[in-house]
């Protein structure tokens, strides 16, 4: 194994386990956790195959939690205003220095998270409506 084959497995282990531990910790705070263990999953099984026997169960209850989230309309309702929530609260965590952790380093990733709900709400959304429609 070359240097070039050891650098690429430590940087998909540090990339990948980083997503991995993100999406862990979003599990219990607000965000798209499954999706990103999933994630992380799939970043790390390409270098290490003995990862990919956990990516299938992953997909299918991550792809499953997607597809609830937009099922019906309180759902859909509260998704849209956990992500306006996480806008809301990234702007005030960057502009109120008073807050624990305030600062835009902190609010930026809750902004960040805001949009990533809304784009997986948009995904989950569009992928419904396409089951239905067949």
């Amino acid at each position: 194994m070359g240097y070039g084959s050891s650098a690429k497995r430590g940087a998909v282990l540090v990339g990948g386990g980083a997503v991995l531990v993100a999406g862990v910790a979003l599990l219990v705070l607000p965000g798209p956790g499954l999706l990103l263990v999933l994630a992380g999953l799939l970043i790390l099984a390409r270098e290490f195959p003995a990862v990919d026997r956990y990516v299938e169960p992953v997909r299918e209850r991550a792809i499953q939690a997607a597809e609830e989230s937009v099922t019906s309309w309180w759902r859909l309702t509260g998704s849209i205003l956990t992500g306006l929530a996480l806008i809301a609260a990234g702007v005030a965590w960057g502009l109120v220095e008073e807050l624990p952790f305030s600062g835009w380093s902190t609010g930026s990733g809750l902004i960040l998270s805001g949009f990533i709900l809304f784009g997986l709400l948009y995904w989950s959304y569009r992928r419904v409506k396409a089951a239905e429609s067949r």
